[in-house]
C-alpha cells in the first residue's frame, strides 16, 4: 500500500493508504477527497484533478506529456512548476509518503 496525504486549500489533511498503481486522481475520487473532481475519468481531457506535488517528490514523477501540459493551461487555479494532473501520476513505491496540495477550485 502507498501512503498519500492530500492537503486542501484550507489546510485540511486527508491521509490515505491506497494500492500501488492507483492514480492520484483515483485515490482522491474513490475516497471522497474534496477538491478533486476527475470529470474525464483519467483521460487527461480536463483539468479537474489539478494538484501541486510536494517539491521533494517532483523529480520522482514521470515526465509530463503534451496532453497533460495542454490541459493544465485550462486549469481554473493558478499553475506553477509543481502543477500536475493527478490522473497522470500512478502511485508507485517511489512515491510512498507523497503529499499533494489541492487548489481552492477545480471549476
Amino acid at each position: 500500500m502507498i501512503q498519500i496525504t492530500f492537503i486542501d486549500h484550507s489546510g485540511k489533511e486527508t491521509r490515505l493508504s491506497v494500492p500501488e498503481g492507483t492514480s492520484i486522481m483515483q485515490a482522491a475520487v474513490q475516497n471522497g477527497v474534496e477538491g478533486v473532481i476527475g470529470e474525464c475519468g483519467g483521460s487527461a481531457m480536463c483539468a479537474t484533478c489539478h494538484c501541486h506535488i510536494e517539491a521533494d517528490f517532483a523529480p520522482k514523477l514521470p515526465p509530463m506529456g503534451d496532453m497533460e501540459e495542454a490541459m493544465l493551461e485550462c486549469a481554473t487555479a493558478p499553475v506553477d512548476d509543481r502543477s500536475r494532473l493527478g490522473c497522470q501520476i500512478e502511485l508507485t513505491s517511489d512515491l510512498d509518503g507523497i503529499t499533494v496540495y489541492l487548489p481552492e477550485s477545480q471549476v
